[in-house]
């Protein structure tokens, strides 16, 4: 048997789904009930260590929906597997996506119960891509929220990312790197990410090397020797044996290094109490005069000790954070949903829809949010139907029109730029490590047909 990948292509993205997605399909189809609908994707509450979450997943959704195709591969499998007739079957030969998408911009800060994406098409069609939406747009917003939060921690020294053995598999990874960006880190150890993205990659080494030759001080020479031609930056790794030992080794190849124009460009701390450590290691490389090298620190770091480090003086320039990030541990899944909003029936009456779950009641129709912004910092968010006049920035934009797209993707660069806009726009409460709920309101027409549609619930069942 020839070993698979276990990577989806392409070309096989259109069952990348659900199996309940394509038997609601089969039904709508069954029962001529393929009017058009509208769903919203939204996360239902925050997790309790996050005050905000900052959007990502749109341009791999947008690509989803422009290039999803049922091929015959697809289509003998669903025959091979009994469930579905021939009808559907035929219909899925044809299936493009042709409805409307509305979304916030990637790199926007949203909060709970806020819309990121709005589907209005044909009801088979905003049923199939569910999964996909979800899977993309939960996982990397998740990750781009942890990775603001660590930046915001990091108070303006840079944060890379190095998370790619710890992420579930190389194409969670690879998705990873590109949120984390978003979230407004300044670099990825994922090479494959940097090349398809575009994103700044960084690294050192491992103690690897260092183990691979007789003494340390070997080690570095090999490595500085290897690569003071080219543009990649002089980093040692000085903690494979005694960390002090190792900054007295690395100023001596940084001093060998001067006397050929060349500068290191600093160390990597990466065991023991960093804080202290660097600390030591500063005072060794400031007394022979090398003011100039970083200290870097990595070792299973996260917003709550990349802060503490800094407040107990710690001389970091900058921190690699791997595993915490790449899964955002403290809050690895967010509950993001995508429900059925409104409905248009036979005549092409408007229908307001609403789900009444005990716990988990959605707000009805096609929704807008407006933003309240006052003295350059956001306020308040009003959720709202489309139809209200409300003043304030609408922050859901016209994404496709009739499958057709309408808005210009922004280059990766523009969303982290974005993000770190919309976050340096948060009062200062929202962006602490504690807990801050922000004011999103629920607009007068918005609670009074919700209202509206939970009574005509009570009284049907009367």
């Amino acid at each position: 048997m020839k070993a698979k990948l276990g990577l989806l292509k392409e070309e096989d993205m259109s069952l990348a789904t659900d199996l309940y997605q394509l038997t609601m399909m089969a039904c709508y189809i069954k029962d001529k009930k393929n009017n058009t609908a509208t769903f919203d994707m939204f996360v239902r509450k925050l997790p309790e260590t996050r005050n905000y979450l900052v959007a990502a997943g749109l341009e791999q959704v947008v690509a989803f929906l422009q290039n999803t195709r049922f091929n015959e591969d697809d289509i003998m499998y669903l025959r091979s597997q009994g469930f579905f007739d021939e009808e559907f079957l035929d219909y899925l030969k044809d299936w493009k996506f042709s409805g409307d998408v509305y979304a916030v911009p990637e790199g926007t800060v949203v909060f709970n119960n806020e819309p990121l994406l709005r589907i209005t098409a044909p009801r088979a069609e905003a049923q199939l891509v569910e999964s996909y939406i979800l899977s993309m747009i939960n996982y990397q917003t998740a990750v781009a929220s942890k990775a603001s939060r660590i930046v915001e921690a990091a108070e303006g020294k840079p944060i890379i990312d190095f998370a790619l053995r710890r992420c579930h598999g190389p194409g969670a990874a690879h998705l990873e790197a590109r949120a984390a960006y978003i979230g407004g880190c300044a670099g990825t150890s994922n090479v494959a990410a940097g090349k398809e993205f575009g994103i700044p990659v960084k690294g050192t080494m491992a103690h690897a090397l260092v183990m691979s030759y007789n003494d340390e001080t070997e080690s570095f020479k090999a490595f500085t020797d290897t690569f003071k031609n080219t543009k990649l930056p002089l980093v040692l790794l000085i903690d494979t044996y005694d960390t002090l030992e190792g900054a007295k080794n690395a100023v001596k190849i940084a001093k060998e290094l001067e006397k050929e124009g060349k500068k290191l460009a600093g160390v990597r701390l990466d065991s023991g109490d960093l804080t202290e450590l660097s600390k030591k290691v500063r005072q060794i490389f400031d007394d022979a005069g090398l003011n100039y090298v970083n200290v870097f620190a990595s070792n299973d770091l996260n917003e709550y000790k990349i802060q503490q480090m800094l407040k107990d003086g710690a001389q970091i320039n900058a921190f690699g954070v791997g595993t915490e990030m790449g899964v955002s541990k403290d809050a690895p899944a967010l509950s993001g949903v995508y429900k059925l909003a409104e409905d248009i029936d036979e005549k092409g009456n408007l229908i307001p829809k609403i789900k009444l779950s005990e716990g988990k009641i959605t707000y009805p129709g096609k929704k807008q949010i407006y933003r309240i912004t006052e003295n350059g910092k956001f306020s308040k968010d009003i959720l709202a139907l489309e139809s209200e006049v409300i003043e304030g920035e609408p922050l859901l934009i016209k994404i496709m029109d009739k499958g057709k797209m309408t808005y210009e993707l922004p280059s990766l660069e523009q969303i982290r730029n974005r993000t770190l806009e919309q976050v340096g726009k948060l009062p200062s409460e929202y962006k602490s490590l504690q807990n801050t709920n922000y004011n999103v309101e629920i607009s007068n027409g918005l609670q009074k047909l919700t209202n509206k549609l939970i009574e005509d619930y009570k009284r049907g069942k009367k």
